[in-house]
């Protein structure tokens, strides 16, 4: 390509499918710096979205990466704020000649403010009043809830329960009556079997641990 006007038909058709497919907030910029960055808009959809026309001038952005020499093929993605507050995602395609010389870009502006908007709100709606995470689990009887504090106690301990230890296995009884196991019914002797102690020594090891 050696000048935006041998392509300009070809961009013309790509700007209009991408603002029909997006619709109204969409706006496409079709930029040809051989008019000069003063009058650089060449082409634009739906020129509400940040106020121009054509003939408007090349964006701060724009006249920044004008004076780069570089391969550069585009700025992708980004966001920005129009002088009327609305939040923009942005990408710009740098178009260049034979020679690699830029003379143009094409840029697609989409107004996200709605979305921000409605992300804001359900976000606000979503989260707890501190904004703690909190691990609670959902079970269909006490039994479920039994197995699993017995599997964070293994995890804890880092080991099955047959092969801990005297001080593993009160760290894990400690464990599990911080979190209020022995208030479910008979868990005192489903822990006794489990960890192969006698309920004396259960006694004993939650007489030390609550002293």
């Amino acid at each position: 390509m050696k000048n935006i006007n041998e392509q300009k038909d070809n961009l013309l058709s790509i700007m209009k499918s991408i603002s029909n497919q997006f619709g109204d907030k969409c706006e496409v910029v079709l930029h040809d710096f051989s008019k000069g960055y003063e009058n650089s808009v060449t082409a634009i959809e739906n020129g509400h979205v940040t106020n121009r026309k054509v003939g408007s001038s090349i964006t701060n952005l724009g006249l920044e990466y004008s004076e780069h020499d570089g391969d550069e093929m585009g700025i992708y993605n980004y966001t920005s704020t129009t002088k009327d507050g609305k939040i923009l995602r942005s990408s710009t395609a740098l178009l260049r000649d034979d020679e690699g010389k830029l003379i143009g870009s094409l840029c697609i502006n989409f107004d996200i403010t709605d979305f921000v908007l409605a992300e804001n709100a359900i976000r606000s709606m979503t989260r707890s009043q501190d904004n703690r995470q909190m691990n609670e689990v959902f079970v269909q009887d006490v039994n479920e809830l039994f197995e699993h504090y017995i599997e964070e106690c293994i995890q804890l301990i880092g080991k099955p329960i047959t092969l801990m230890t005297k001080d593993e296995k009160i760290k894990a009884i400690k464990y599990l009556d911080s979190k209020g196991v022995f208030s479910i019914t008979k868990s005192g002797d489903r822990i006794c079997d489990l960890f192969g102690i006698s309920k004396f020594t259960l006694y004993k090891y939650l007489d030390e641990i609550r002293k």
